[in-house]
């Protein structure tokens, strides 16, 4: 059985890690990664209750956060979560210390440009040389959902500051005292330290309304919530990274013969949280496990269709009316532990435990739910 990954980032590297793992054989493989987005400036955050396999790449774990919404400050605490940070260089050491063990791991830089169906297995274009496996696991060149819910726009700065402004042992989950006008709006805080952070502006935007001005309105909410909220006026900007991810609740078609999407090109992404690095982990999982035991990539678990319902009602409400997201985050997050609530974003709560986090939502956030079931 021979492999090939296009891509040597999250997705890619997770794949790797539990294709390894596994104690059957399953290469050699081959990653393909062009190195236009280094590793080096790249960080995910996740939550979790279980220890996972690259957790030697976890170098930040916290057991509470903040949550600022409806007029409240709280510390809330995790229960048996974790919520934990994992920088880009970490996880590809990790990585490749692994795939080093194996010895039938090869890393080769350049640049796919086609992948096909070919007889029995797949191809790529790599560099404009045709490299043949069984299976062809994809995570540049698909595109992206044809349908898109709403958009998460992100832009952060990794401040350093000349005095200890941050306590590094808790998080900022979310805190929305920053403008809603344009769109349901927080600003997130990963404290690395007292006189290092991450302080980021996140917004859930209907994809219509992004326009030129997005980039100067997120610069200035960071400035204005940094010197009023948290009375930080000197600061330096040691990297800006932003992005704009495409929320999607439809199916993806991940298969193509021998050919299967992964990461955020198959639809891994949290529509309604926009985290992913959980979900690829599992996803990464289950194909080495079908891999393993099926003797192919496709015995995958199967989306759950009331989550998928939640998040695509949730996302229809917060575009239209963007004050009712930080109406739902109080609500939600009003409680002693934030265990139920990040159980629920898992996907792994019950009917039962459902019913009572809806309760106290507002009823609007219901009858939305209503029509859409309907």
């Amino acid at each position: 059985m021979t492999i090939l990954i296009a891509g040597g980032g999250l997705s890619g590297l997770s794949l790797v890690a539990h294709l390894v793992a596994r104690p059957e054989p399953l290469g050699p493989i081959v990653v393909v990664d062009d190195g236009r987005r280094p590793l080096a400036t790249a960080g995910w955050s996740y939550w979790s209750a279980e220890p996972g396999l690259l957790d030697e790449a976890v170098s930040r774990v916290f057991d509470r956060f903040r949550v600022h919404a409806a007029g409240r400050d709280r510390v809330v605490g995790l229960g048996r979560y974790r919520y934990r940070f994992v920088r880009g260089d970490d996880l590809a050491a990790a990585v490749t210390k692994a795939a080093e063990k194996r010895g039938d791991v090869v890393f080769r830089q350049g640049r796919v440009t086609d992948i096909r169906q070919a007889g029995q297995g797949a191809e790529a274009v790599v560099n404009g040389e045709r490299i043949r496996a069984d299976w062809v696991f994809d995570s540049v060149l698909r595109p992206e959902p044809v349908q898109v819910d709403a958009m998460l726009v992100f832009r952060g700065w990794h401040l350093h500051t000349p005095v200890p402004e941050f306590d590094p042992g808790v998080p900022t989950f979310f805190d929305f005292r920053t403008s809603q006008h344009r769109a349901a709006s927080f600003v997130y805080v990963l404290p690395r330290g007292p006189q290092e952070a991450l302080v980021e502006h996140t917004a859930f935007a209907p994809a219509r309304s992004l326009g030129p001005g997005r980039a100067a309105d997120q610069r200035s909410a960071l400035r204005a919530y940094l010197s009023s909220v948290l009375g930080v006026r000197d600061y330096t900007i040691v990297r800006e990274e932003a992005a704009s991810l495409p929320l999607s609740t439809a199916d993806v078609d991940r298969r193509r013969g021998s050919i299967l999407a992964i990461g955020t090109k198959a639809g891994m992404i949290k529509a309604s949280t926009g985290y992913a690095y959980r979900r690829i982990q599992e996803d990464s999982a289950a194909i080495a496990r079908s891999l393993a035991i099926r003797g192919h990539p496709f015995d995958l678990p199967k989306p759950k269709s009331r989550h998928r319902l939640f998040d695509a009602t949730l996302l229809d409400v917060v575009t239209q009316d963007p004050s009712q997201l930080e109406r739902v985050f109080s609500t939600l997050f009003d409680r002693a532990s934030a265990e139920p609530v990040l159980r629920f974003l898992d996907e792994e709560s019950s009917i039962p435990q459902e019913g009572k986090l809806f309760a106290r939502l507002p009823p609007s956030l219901y009858a939305a739910v209503g029509r859409r079931h309907r």
